[in-house]
């Protein structure tokens, strides 16, 4: 017996489902070089513009010279530096909360939370269209694991009522390919209702989200009491890379104990928390950002409805039109760059089946004049393969 890596390759072929990974020959920005084209990019999650902001790039190098390029161990032995321990007081700051846990991805703070808060003869009830790493972390738990119709509390709180041992109902904060936002309000009253907690993803929603880009939480104006366990990531808004999480001192160091991807992984480079420090500096003073990215979405929607594209129900930088087909999508994708746009065709199994989908994201970084030509490439593109009403097929 042997793999058929062959033969899955050529299914998936099949299928329009077969990922490719374009080459990026320039800095994040809305001018980028992918492939060797030159593209007007609506694709990447640098929603306030800073991944290649000058400030932040002098900070990393600034950073460098002081601390070196790496983190050298991990945080237990003796990795952890003065600039990671001063992100993670910054952090704090920020989310309103005593404390925060610097980790190297969004990934492992989403598995270090979950599989150090529960396991076997505990539950996790997690919305149907979280992130994969929030689903991967409750499968990899142990505990009891069971997902409740999308932003549906009182689904959630059906299934919150047979729930044993711990409860730990985790959602994304804003849903990375829809770009609509989890209802926190009435998933924190079912969640609290059982003795449960609550942990939020809010990867997508700071920086854009909040009167201050404090995220959803900020956005809601919830307390930790309702949300006790709150991560972010700061390769989105906050333009560096790594993630955290927020909550209680005895959360903190919880999982400082128990997170095995925490204990058992290098630390980030001490530069590049001094370059998230920078970023963060910008993201609470410079408003502006919030502003004009907040400007761009109403044009685009409003646009985008003018010429009949079905836009899913988001207030966020993240803009999806649904197509329905993968083909279809896939063409809409190629026709756009053929343009000179780079817009991501997102397909299944990222997606439900017959949901493919254009994903539009705008950041602070783009002008009007380039929405517009955004705008116009789709008007024709549209108009062209006769697609302004989603293919379900």
């Amino acid at each position: 017996m042997s793999f058929d890596l062959a033969a899955r390759l050529a299914a998936r072929r099949a299928e329009h489902l077969y990922r490719q990974r374009p080459l990026l020959d320039s800095p994040q920005g809305p001018d980028v070089v992918v492939d060797g084209q030159p593209l007007l990019a609506f694709c990447n999650n640098d929603y306030l513009g800073l991944a290649n902001h000058p400030q932040v790039i002098e900070a990393w190098r600034a950073g460098a010279s002081r601390w070196g390029v790496g983190g050298g161990a991990s945080h237990l032995v003796v990795g952890h530096a003065t600039p990671h321990h001063e992100l993670e007081e910054a952090l704090a700051d920020l989310t309103g909360r005593p404390r925060a846990l610097l980790f190297t991805t969004g990934y492992m703070a989403n598995l270090g939370a979950v599989t150090g808060l529960v396991g076997q003869g505990d539950t996790v009830l997690e919305d149907r269209l979280n992130h994969a790493s929030l689903l991967d972390a409750g499968l990899l738990s142990g505990a009891r694991f069971n997902r409740y119709l999308h932003n549906d509390a009182d689904s959630l709180a059906k299934r919150l009522e047979k729930a044993t041992g711990n409860t730990l109902v985790v959602t994304d904060g804003v849903f990375s390919m829809d770009g609509d936002l989890a209802d926190l309000p009435a998933l924190a009253r079912a969640t609290k209702a059982k003795g449960a907690w609550l942990m939020v993803d809010d990867a997508h929603g700071f920086g854009p989200l909040g009167a201050h880009g404090g995220g959803i939480v900020e956005h809601f104006g919830l307390s930790q009491e309702d949300v006790p366990v709150l991560v972010g990531t700061l390769g989105k808004a906050f333009g560096t890379a790594g993630a955290f999480v927020a909550g209680s001192d005895a959360l903190i160091e919880s999982l400082i104990q128990f997170a095995r991807p925490y204990i058992y992984t290098t630390s980030q480079p001490p530069a590049l928390a001094c370059a998230t420090l920078k970023s963060l500096e910008l993201l609470r003073t410079e408003h502006w950002r919030r502003e004009h990215l907040n400007a761009l979405i109403r044009q685009f929607r409003q646009g985008a409805e003018q010429i009949g594209l079905a836009l899913m129900d988001s207030f966020t930088p993240i803009q999806p039109i649904l197509i329905g087909d993968s083909a279809k999508a896939m063409r809409l994708s190629q026709m756009l760059r053929e343009r000179g746009l780079m817009v991501t065709a997102i397909r299944p199994p990222t997606v439900p089946a017959g949901s493919a989908r254009l994903r539009v994201t705008l950041t602070a970084a783009h002008s009007e004049a380039q929405v517009q030509l955004l705008l116009n490439a789709l008007e024709e593109c549209f108009r062209l393969l006769g697609a302004t009403e989603p293919d379900h097929a």
